[in-house]
């Protein structure tokens, strides 16, 4: 299994012109006749400035968003349906679901994707192909659907009890930082992603587990103020039924992240890797480094390709802030770039394959260094020179995994 070495960093996000940001931002923004399901743009892409900006028309006389009509076109979609955004773009409230292991243990998750297409259309979640290749080593583990509609499921336990730590490397060089201490690890047969052994075609679904072995009194954190040494550290609030279904919500925190140009949100919950999973504030899961990297959209790839910066813009004021150190300094969203999400590409998966970039100094010195929003715009940076692996190493896969189910597009 690769892990990110303290000499290494998460991937990489390029060079973006502040215009093409500008753009993105003017574009983003719902007129009044639009789609309540998806808030307004979050302040993290660089704030909500009207439609009517530089037009001789009041907002008011813009009509509806073309992805209101087809959510192929442009304009918010919510792409995990099953639950319901916060007004600030940054959390969905989801059905918590409960199951249990065969020793009779309480295991709380969630569900994002799913390799079966007519139940992702039915309960609202993603569609993933990919999923499919991910039945490799340890990757995926066995479940068992009962007759009270819960699961059973065999191995793969998650000890929320660590203190999540993260602390920043000199001034000078915030990444990697000094310590990372990850919230939650997952044991070596834990995975969020379960196979249903006993239905037909044998689905995969994406089931990231946020507490284990606690009754439904233990976790009720309705209101928030969460004890995170019982729950994932993106939970906001939990509110269990105590009722026999064991029913419920939990509220996820979102990350900001750039799609070929498209501000997104997604949620971290797992990464392969110790340091990633407590920099994202998600579970260390070691079984997902089962899983092939470096291959992307090749035949039986279950990955698609995460571009993170360690040494971006730094500046909590920086319209071209973006990347880890500046996650570490200035203590806001890195702003990473992705692959292909649902509606805009074929080649969807919640399984991020991070690829691991560096600004060279001689971009740097020639102030070619500014923020990023596409991939092609990385990939051309690294063609070009510009970007490299840490330390002038060949830019590519780290081999470390991380599950992060979209949740939504503003553009």
């Amino acid at each position: 299994m690769n892990r990110l070495t303290p000499t290494k960093t998460i991937g990489a996000v390029g060079a973006a012109t502040a215009a093409a940001l500008a753009l993105v931002i003017s574009f983003s923004v719902l007129p009044s006749s639009a789609t309540d399901d998806v808030p307004p743009l979050p302040p993290e892409f660089g704030g909500i400035p009207g439609p009517d900006v530089g037009a001789d028309v009041p907002g008011s006389y813009f009509g509806p968003m073309p992805s209101e009509v087809d959510k192929n076109l442009v304009g918010p979609v919510q792409l995990l349906r099953s639950g319901t955004m916060g007004a600030d773009g940054l959390s969905i409230t989801l059905p918590l679901y409960r199951g249990q292991m065969s020793d009779g243990r309480n295991v709380w998750y969630i569900l994002t994707d799913t390799t079966d297409r007519a139940n992702a259309d039915g309960l609202g979640l993603n569609f993933a192909s990919k999923l499919a290749y991910a039945d490799v080593g340890r990757a995926a583990r066995n479940a068992r659907l009962e007759a009270d509609a819960s699961l059973t499921f065999r191995g793969g336990t998650v000890d929320f009890s660590p203190e999540r730590s993260v602390v920043a490397g000199p001034p000078d060089a915030p990444f990697p930082p000094t310590e990372a201490q990850p919230g939650s690890v997952g044991d070596e047969r834990y995975t969020p992603l379960v196979k249903i052994r006993n239905q037909p075609g044998t689905p995969i679904y994406n089931a990231p587990v946020v507490a284990f072995d606690v009754d439904a009194d233990e976790i009720s954190f309705c209101e928030g103020d969460v004890d995170y040494s019982l729950v994932h550290d993106r939970v906001l609030s939990i509110c269990p039924d105590t009722g026999e279904n064991g029913a419920g919500t939990v509220t996820i925190a979102l990350t900001p992240i750039f799609s070929f140009a498209r501000p997104a949100v997604y949620m971290s919950t797992e990464a392969s890797d110790p340091i990633v999973a407590a920099l994202d504030k998600g579970t260390f899961a070691p079984a997902l480094g089962d899983i092939a990297t470096g291959r992307d959209d090749s035949a039986f790839s279950a990955v698609e390709r995460l571009f993170v910066t360690a040494n971006g813009p730094t500046g909590a004021d920086n319209p071209q802030r973006q990347g880890l150190a500046s996650a570490l300094v200035d203590e806001l969203p890195p702003l990473h770039v992705v692959g292909g999400l649902p509606t805009i590409a074929l080649d969807y998966s919640p399984l991020w394959d991070l690829n691991l970039g560096e600004w060279t100094q001689e971009a740097i010195d020639a102030g070619y260094r500014a923020r990023v929003i596409d991939e092609f715009q990385v990939l051309a940076l690294v063609r070009d020179g510009w970007i490299t692996g840490p330390d002038g190493a060949p830019y590519g896969s780290t081999g470390i995994v991380v599950n992060c189910p979209i949740v939504a597009r503003f553009l």
